[in-house]
Formats: structure tokens, sequence, C-alpha cells
């Protein structure tokens, strides 16, 4: 049996970013996941570190996206209508959160979050030698109608407030930014200090890497098969028994099925998102990730082609996929920049956990002493994944966060 200070359990970029953290401020790390890191969500997501995001999604409340998404012809959202019966009591939650109140803490919190992003994804790709996955491109989001650009207004408006910058654009101004777009009839907001990457799972392959190369302890194993004891944690794992005095417990959209197990809950709701790679087609070129915000779906630049990275599904978290989406997602991207043949292979589809008021959990269990949780990031987890790690990291060891962590702790939900 071997031990160790901390087990995190999940090698998503949350976890693996903590991983990292904990093990260059000397600790004794083992990290726990069922298959190889990044494989999940992490590695699927359009690659984003943006700058902005001071607002949460609204709910769909317009009557054509309402009947767009009865009628399961919308790629913004697409639902199994028993899964969204499920949902109902979550989604009052939710949306007792986009009151104005509400919207400013919100912002408030997730300001100096956004504003310290980017920089901790830099400090560790310098160290893990990530650094050529990073690209300065901004990120562009694109609306297809004045109704839809002015119902974003509020977070321009945080932008604003907070210091970021951006520009709004309109019809063909978005070609200066992305000359490849049919952007004739079209508004767009550039937000030129966001950066991208061009291959997220290569982005944790690398902390990975770093992780183990500094003498970090790397094991596939069930998270579930956790168990408490007088003296801390234990874990056995196809290889051996892993003991420590602390856990974190950064699983992602499995995090509220395993807090359960220890008798606290935690209103997670997980989402469902597919994408899809495309050759461009011959003279077409895309620079930056490209956010069709009416209908969901963002085209991004990726060493394996164009990635197509569709709106949410709400559906069971278990059950087959039903990649319908990438379809209709696919032919209305078209529209706004020339796709040209899929790469072959099959779609691949992750999951999104999210809490109701939109911010991730990052703090210590309220009834048991050594169990911390990090997870709950919505669409975010790659944005704020090696922050939250730091994060983690300094409240495990004690040490000052440099911002106000309250309306992150897992005693929100808990008291």
């Amino acid at each position: 049996m071997d031990q160790v200070d901390v087990i995190v359990l999940g090698a998503g970029i949350v976890g693996t970013s903590t991983a990292v953290h904990l093990r260059q401020r000397g600790l004794e790390v083992a990290l726990i996941d069922r298959g190889h890191p990044g494989e999940e969500t992490s590695g699927g997501n359009a690659g984003i570190i943006a700058r902005n995001g001071f607002c949460s999604t609204p709910i769909p409340s317009r009557p054509a996206d309402l009947l767009d998404i009865a009628l399961k012809q919308s790629t913004a959202v697409h639902c199994d209508f028993s899964a969204l019966a499920r949902l109902v009591p979550w989604l009052r939650l939710y949306a007792q959160q986009n009151g104005l109140q509400e919207a400013q803490r919100f912002a408030r919190t997730m300001a100096p979050m956004r504003a310290r992003a980017i920089k901790e994804h830099r400090a560790l790709s310098i160290k893990t030698n990530a650094e050529r996955f990073y690209r300065k491109s901004g990120w562009l989001q694109v609306y297809r109608s004045e109704a839809s650009f002015k119902a974003d207004q509020r977070e321009r408006h945080y932008a604003r407030v907070f210091g970021a910058d951006y520009r709004e654009l309109v019809g063909g101004h978005l070609n200066s930014v992305e000359p490849g777009l049919k952007a004739d009839s079209l508004y767009g907001v550039y937000w030129p200090e966001s950066e991208s990457v061009s291959n997220p799972a290569g982005v944790v392959e690398a902390l990975w890497r770093h992780f183990i190369q500094e003498g970090g302890v790397f094991l596939n194993g069930d998270a579930f098969a956790l168990e408490q004891r007088r003296y801390g944690w234990r874990i056995t794992t196809p290889r051996k028994k892993i003991t420590a005095r602390e856990v974190v417990v950064a699983l992602g959209p499995w995090s509220a099925a395993f807090a359960a197990r220890y008798g606290e809950q935690f209103p997670l709701a997980v989402t469902r998102g597919y994408n899809l790679h495309f050759r461009p087609r011959s003279g077409a070129s895309l620079s930056r990730p490209v956010q069709d915000v009416d209908h969901g779906y963002v085209l991004s630049p990726m060493e394996q082609g164009i990635r197509l990275t569709t709106g949410i599904e709400l559906a069971a978290h278990e059950a087959p996929a039903n990649p319908v989406q990438l379809g209709r997602a696919s032919q209305r991207a078209e529209t706004l920049f020339p796709l040209g043949a899929p790469v072959p292979g099959d779609p691949w589809m992750g999951s999104r956990p999210y809490l109701p008021d939109s911010l991730p959990v990052i703090g210590q269990s309220l009834a048991r002493p050594g169990l911390w949780y990090n997870f709950g990031h919505g669409a975010s987890g790659f944005t704020l994944g090696p922050l939250s790690g730091r994060l983690m990291t300094d409240m495990i060891l004690g040490a000052d966060p440099g911002l106000d962590c309250a309306p992150l702790s897992p005693l929100r939900f808990l008291t």
C-alpha cells in the first residue's frame, strides 16, 4: 500500500491541473481516472480561453426558439423531453439566478477569474512544454440578426465595467477579423484578449506528462472505490492501493453522484455536446474560433481540421449518442463558412456539468474532513481549469488564493 498526501479523482483539465499544482508545491499526489487523461470533455471542446463570460447562458424564451426546440429543429438546444421533465426543478433554480442582483453577483465573481485564466494557462504551458498549442487569436461571436445582437448587450456592459476589450462589427467588417466568413448580413463581437488552442487534448496530455515527470503517480481506477478510513482515505486500483489524508473530487459530470455517497447533495445538471472535424474547402481558412450565437455551435481550427462543436443536448447522461445536432449544425455552418468533407472518424460526445448559479464548486466538504470538491464548471472548464487547480491547491495548503472564493464554496448548497 502506497501513501501520498493527496488523491485527485478525475484527470480532465481541472483534475490534472490540480494534480500539477499540488505536485509543484511539493506534495505527493496520486491522480486517478478510469481512462486516459483528457479523453472526456476536456479533449473535445472548442479550445477557447475566453476573456469574456460575465453572464450565464439565458434560458431560451423567444417563441421562435421554443418552437424550434419543440420541433427538434434547433441546433442550440436539442432535448429528450423525458430528460427535460426531470430537469424542471433544476431549471427553476437556474431561472432564479437570471435576475439583476444574481447577474451582478455572478459577474463580480467571474470577472477576476476570467482576468487570471489566460495567465494561469500560460504559466502551466511554459512548465509543461504545451506552448506550441496556444494562439493569441482572440475569438469571434457572430449574430444572425440585430435583435439577437442586442439581446447579448448585458455581456458587453459587464465587459466595459471590468475592463475586457472587445470590438463590435457589422456585415463585411467581420471579414477584417475573419476573411473567410460569409458575413454580409451578420453582426459580431470580437474578443481580442481571448486565446485558443489547436488541440485541447494535447494540452491535457502535456500537463499529465509533466506531472509524471515530476514524480506524480497516475493510476487507472474507479473513483467510486474510494473508502474513508480512520487514518484518512484509501482507494484500491487494479495495480495498487493508495492512501492519503486529502482527496480532491474533480469528476465533472459524475461529481454529484460521488458526493451523494457521502451524504452531500449538489444540484448538478449534465448536458451533452458533440463535435466533428471538417476539412476546409480549397482556398478557405479559419484563424480563430467562431461561435454562431443564434445556433449554438462553434467552428474552431484544430490540428485535426475545423472542429464543429454543437450546442447543448438535454438527455440522460448515459443515453446512447444521438448526433442529429451535428447534421443540422453542419448545414447551418455552411451558410457561415465553406466547410469541406468531414474528416474520417466517428463523432465525439462529451458532457458538461452545470450548477444552477453557473459557478463551480471549489472548496472543502462540510461533512467529511479531508474531502475537497473542484467541479461544476459548465462550458468553462477548459478556460478555468488551470486557475481552478491553483485555487484548490491554495485552499488545501491554507494559502491566500488571491481572490474571494466564498461564492465558490460548496457550503452554498450544503447549508
